[in-house]
This record gives C-alpha cells, sequence and structure tokens, in this order.
C-alpha cells in the first residue's frame, strides 16, 4: 500500500531503507561468493557440484517459506488453523502452474554458477542487467504490455553499454592466474542464456500469479517444491556418477555455505523491498552493488577497471534508471522488472504493486 513503507519502521529506521540497504549488501556479497567460491586457491580440483547446492538452495528457501506461510495461515485463521488445512493451499488448484517458471528457474540457477566461474565478478553482474531487456521483450509478447518511446530508448541504451563491457571484456588478455582459469566466452554465453530465461520466467509467472488468491509465501513454497523435481533431475544427469564416488558434499566449504545461504534468503530481502520500497529506490541498490562489487573486485580478485568499462557501466546504470521512470499514460504501469534470480520470491507482491488500482 501506498505510504507503508514510510510507516513501518525498525528500531526507529524505516523499513524501507534497511530493507534496501540489505539487498545492496546481499547482491554483491552473492556474485563475490559465487565466484570466489568456483575460482578460490587450493579448490580447482576440488570443486563443489553446483547442482547440489542449487538443490539445498530450494530445500532452504522450501522450508522457510513453509515456516512463515503455516505461521501467516495461523495468525489469520486462528487457532482452529492445522496442518491439514494449510496443504491444500498449496498443492491444490493452479498450483501445477509453477511447475514451469520452477523448471525455468532451476536451469537458471545452474548457469549462473557456470558464468560465475567464467567471468570476474564484476563483468558478471553488469551483463547480468540484460535480464531488464530480455524481460522487456517478453512482457510485450506475452502480456501485450505497452512500452513507449522512453522504454525503448533506455533499453537501447543498456544494451550498448553491457556491449562495451563485454568487447572489452573478450579482448582481455589479462596474465593473472585466476583470469586464465576462466573462458569469457563460455561465460557470457551462459549469462545470456540465464537472462533469457529469467525473462521468460519472471514474465510467465507474472501472468500465473495475477489473479491468483494464495499468499506470497505459498507461491514461494509451490515454487520450491516445484524446483526439487528438476534440480533432482539435474543431479542425476550430470553428476550422479561423481556424487555416488566423491559424495554429495564434495568440495563443500564454508564459503560455498555461505553462498548457497545468501542466494536462498535472498528472495525474502526482496520481497520486503518490494513491499516497503519503490523502483527507483531498488534502481540505486542496484547500481551501488555493482560499484561495490567492483571495487572489492580490484583489491581481492585482480580486477583491472579500464575506461571502457566505466562507460559501460554508466550507460548501464542510466539506463536502468530511465527505464523505470514513470510513464505519462497511467496505461503503462506494471513495468515491474525482477532483478535477481531470487526476485521470484516477490513476483506476487510486485504484480499486486504494479497491478492498476481501481
Amino acid at each position: 500500500m501506498a505510504g507503508k513503507g514510510d510507516e513501518v519502521k525498525f528500531g526507529g529506521i524505516p523499513m524501507k531503507y534497511i530493507a534496501l540497504a540489505l539487498l545492496t549488501i546481499q547482491n554483491s556479497a552473492l556474485i563475490l561468493t559465487l565466484n570466489y567460491s568456483r575460482i578460490m586457491p587450493g579448490y580447482a580440483d576440488k570443486r563443489y557440484f553446483t547442482s547440489t547446492a542449487v538443490l539445498l538452495n530450494e530445500l532452504i528457501k522450501l522450508s522457510v517459506c513453509f515456516v512463515v506461510g503455516y505461521y501467516q495461515f495461523r495468525r489469520n485463521v486462528g487457532s482452529e488453523a492445522r496442518l491439514r488445512t494449510f496443504l491444500p493451499q498449496i498443492f491444490g488448484g493452479d498450483s501445477w502452474k509453477l511447475g514451469i517458471p520452477a523448471f525455468l528457474y532451476t536451469c537458471q540457477n545452474n548457469l549462473q554458477y557456470v558464468a560465475a566461474g567464467n567471468l570476474s565478478v564484476a563483468i558478471f553482474q553488469v551483463t547480468y542487467q540484460l535480464k531488464i531487456l530480455t524481460t522487456a521483450i517478453f512482457s510485450v509478447a506475452l502480456l501485450h504490455r505497452k512500452l513507449g518511446l522512453t522504454k525503448w530508448l533506455s533499453l537501447f541504451i543498456l544494451t550498448g553499454g553491457i556491449a562495451i563491457v563485454q568487447l572489452q571484456n573478450l579482448a582481455s588478455d589479462s596474465k593473472s592466474p585466476v583470469s586464465s582459469s576462466m573462458n569469457p566466452l563460455t561465460g557470457f554465453t551462459a549469462v545470456l542464456i540465464a537472462c533469457l530465461i529469467s525473462g521468460l520466467a519472471g514474465v510467465y509467472f507474472e501472468k500465473v500469479l495475477k489473479g491468483t488468491n494464495p499468499s506470497l509465501w505459498v507461491r514461494n513454497v509451490q515454487l520450491s517444491f516445484f524446483s526439487i523435481v528438476p534440480c533432482i533431475f539435474t543431479i542425476l544427469v550430470s553428476d550422479y556418477s561423481n556424487i555416488t564416488q566423491k559424495g554429495f558434499f564434495y568440495g563443500y566449504n564454508p564459503v560455498v555455505w555461505l553462498a548457497i545461504l545468501l542466494q536462498a534468503f535472498g528472495g525474502i530481502i526482496v520481497a520486503l523491498c518490494v513491499a516497503f520500497a519503490d523502483n527507483i529506490m531498488k534502481n540505486f541498490s542496484t547500481s551501488i552493488s555493482i560499484i561495490l562489487s567492483s571495487l572489492v573486485s580490484v583489491y581481492l580478485l585482480d580486477f583491472k577497471i579500464t575506461f571502457a568499462f566505466v562507460v559501460g557501466v554508466g550507460l548501464v546504470i542510466a539506463a536502468t534508471f530511465l527505464y523505470t521512470k514513470p510513464e505519462k499514460k497511467p496505461a503503462d504501469q506494471g513495468n515491474y522488472i525482477p532483478l535477481t534470480t531470487q526476485e521470484a520470491a516477490s513476483s506476487e507482491a510486485a504484480a499486486e504493486s504494479n497491478a492498476p488500482k481501481n
């Protein structure tokens, strides 16, 4: 509800600022941790299986969302609420429709690990903003959404900025040990496919959620539950033989666990942002996250900031703000763009907040 974010405070601080600070930290920490978990010294020959990490991520989200959803259900219904009356909300009705985005998001999560192991943190984070373009295209194609000239211009600028960053990255001949173990072309391909999947999954999810009754937490439980099936299938197809020989938790260490937890709890943080903040403030969070992760990469991961990178990042940040600039016509509302894989967790809240009000 409008203005609600300005009224809710925690420890005297408005929730919107707390949520955005958490999102900035989570975005930066997640990309840095994902990248480092794939290239960290001493683990080159003992890399964990990403398919197991994706499964654990979904299991953690499923557990947390189920507990919170059931608590919310009992608070709304009262002491008469029972688990047997809560379960039909999860597995009844049109819950089967969540199987499609669940499969897509599982593919996207696996591709994120591939990209994180083949691109520097800053390059990955900038390039991943292509999801704005893919989501916009699928919104026009599937939801028949109308985009004004300003938004098309911003998408053109966004593409140009990412192209500059990627061309500089592909042409780089850095001799650092970290860079020599990466394949920029593989990383870029993984990001590109992940962005396409993100756009399709986000728009489809929004289309399914509009006009439905289940709560945000119930939808999150459904999404995570249906994600388990493709997660297990991926394990069986790609890593089963290695897992049987080396073990499910082969290569795991505190950094890997931190990456899994950051990814699992990211959806909850994004849900707070949707509830208490607006797109402009979320753009500030994304922009600060890109800048922060780039600076950290310079000191910790031997990343070299070039003039082309600065220009590309500037164009991407400018395009992001330009895209979310309010249109003159009310009919152009509903342009919520998921920022990360985890924002599937807040799609229902996003759909509600962007739907035309009666």
